[in-house]
């Protein structure tokens, strides 16, 4: 009873106030440093958190084509990409090496026990996250298509009164 009273407060909170924000769960540099996702989403800047894996063609597709307009992205909204991969420890060693090679500029991150994905409880990847300046998530999108960059980049637009 105790735990369905919370529940229904839980997500009473979550639509009276319309607003979600990222859950306090640690999560790994690719040094094997421990960091918090919170510290990423407090940073006074629109937030985009793409999670993606090696063997995930659209994430890699998805983080080619957001390459092509991050740096105007930075310049113009004052945007972070966090690249969080899912791979686990065993393919977490490809990660550098494809990073490298394909010239991504983002903030590169590990999930690799998936803890802040079931936290944020989603399935598949890509997802990727937009949040806002205060760390509040406002956006969510699963899968890529072409042209979906597009799409985020008019909600980054939107977010940072442009």
């Amino acid at each position: 009873m105790k735990y369905s009273f919370l529940l229904i407060l839980s997500v009473l909170t979550f639509s009276a106030f319309g607003q979600k924000t990222v859950p306090d769960v640690n999560i790994s540099t690719l040094k094997g440093e421990t960091v918090n996702l919170q510290d990423y989403a407090k940073n006074g800047k629109i937030t985009v958190i793409s999670f993606w894996a090696t063997w995930c063609s659209p994430c890699k597709k998805e983080l080619d084509a957001i390459a092509d307009l991050y740096p105007e992205w930075q310049e113009e909204y004052d945007v972070e990409l966090l690249a969080i991969t899912i791979d686990t420890q065993r393919a977490l060693a490809k990660v550098p090496g494809m990073v490298e090679s394909k010239g991504w500029e983002y903030t590169i991150l590990s999930d690799k026990n998936q803890d802040l994905q079931k936290s944020l409880n989603f399935q598949t990847v890509p997802q990727t996250f937009i949040l806002d300046k205060d760390g509040n998530i406002v956006y969510d999108h699963a899968g890529y298509t072409p042209g979906d960059e597009y799409e985020l980049e008019d909600k980054i637009k939107e977010l940072a009164g442009k």
